[in-house]
C-alpha cells in the first residue's frame, strides 16, 4: 500500500543553514493498517505527514503509494490537522464542500450528505463554525477529509486540543468509521495510550534528525480496554523506548 524508502528531508532556512528533519526513514504500511507515529518534539513525525500527503517534498529517498510515486498532493490520501481550520463564516456544508470544488454540484450534495451522516453531523449540516463544541468541529474537518473518499486517512495530532472526555469518544469514532469505510489511517500522537488503543502497529521515531528506533505490534483484539494489562503494559514499553530521561 505505502512504501517509504531511505527518506530524508533538510529544510534551508535562508541565511545557508539547514536543518535536517529526517534521515534513512524506511516504513512499509499495509492495506488497511492503523499505524501511530510517536516521538518527542523535532523528531519529524509531522514532517513525515506532509511528506506522505505530498504537501513538501522529499530531499532523498523514495514515496510510493500503490506502487505509484507520491509527487503532491493527492485525493487518495485525506489529511487531518491538529486544529479544524474551518472557515468560520462558511457553514459546515460549505466547508466540507471545500475539498469538493472540481466535481459537479449533485456529486458534492451526496457526497457531502453522507460524510456528515459518518461523522454524526447530519443535523449541523447548516452550523456554523461557532456554534459547534471543539469536538464537533474536529468531526467536521474528518469529514472534509473523508468526503474525497481516500485510500489513506493521515491525522496530526487530531485530538490534542480537546478535553479528555471528547478526546475517548473521538477515539472510538475513529475506529467506527475505519471499520466502515477500510482506509489505512496514520496517526501523529504524544498520547502513547491513543497509539497503542487505536493501532495496529507503532512507530517510535527518536532523534535530530529523526529516525525510526523501533516498531512495536499491538495484537489486541477491538474494541481495547484503556485498563487492560496488555495495553498498559504496551505503553510503559513505547514510553521506555522514547528514552524521556
Amino acid at each position: 500500500m505505502l512504501d517509504i524508502s531511505q527518506l530524508s528531508k533538510t529544510f534551508a532556512d535562508g541565511g545557508g543553514l539547514t536543518h535536517t528533519a529526517l534521515e534513512g526513514v524506511d516504513l512499509r504500511i499495509g492495506d488497511r493498517e492503523i499505524v501511530s507515529l510517536v516521538g518527542t518534539s523535532g523528531c519529524g513525525k509531522s514532517t513525515l505527514l506532509r511528506l506522505v500527503c505530498g504537501l513538501d517534498q522529499p530531499t532523498g529517498g523514495d514515496i510510493r503509494l500503490e506502487g505509484r510515486p507520491v509527487t503532491g498532493p493527492s485525493p487518495n490520501v485525506g489529511m487531518v490537522f491538529q486544529e479544524p481550520r474551518l472557515m468560520p463564516w462558511l457553514s459546515v456544508t460549505e466547508n466540507v464542500r471545500l475539498a469538493l470544488l472540481d466535481l459537479a454540484r449533485r456529486e458534492q450534495d451526496r457526497r457531502i450528505a453522507d460524510a456528515l451522516e459518518k461523522v454524526g453531523l447530519a443535523d449541523f449540516a447548516s452550523a456554523l463554525p461557532r456554534q459547534l463544541s471543539g469536538g464537533m468541529a474536529q468531526r467536521v474537518a474528518i469529514a472534509r477529509a473523508l468526503v474525497r473518499q481516500p485510500s489513506v486517512l493521515l491525522l496530526d495530532e487530531p485530538f490534542s486540543a480537546l478535553d479528555s472526555f471528547t478526546r475517548l469518544k473521538l477515539q472510538d469514532h475513529l475506529v467506527e468509521l475505519w471499520e466502515r469505510e477500510g482506509f489505512t489511517l496514520i496517526l501523529v500522537t504524544h498520547d502513547v495510550e491513543e497509539a497503542v488503543v487505536l493501532s495496529d502497529r507503532v512507530v517510535v521515531l527518536r532523534g535530530h534528525p529523526g529516525r525510526i528506533h523501533r516498531e512495536v505490534d499491538v495484537d489486541q483484539p477491538r474494541p481495547r480496554s484503556r485498563t487492560a494489562v496488555e495495553v498498559q503494559r504496551l505503553k510503559e514499553e513505547i514510553i521506555a523506548s522514547l528514552d524521556l530521561s
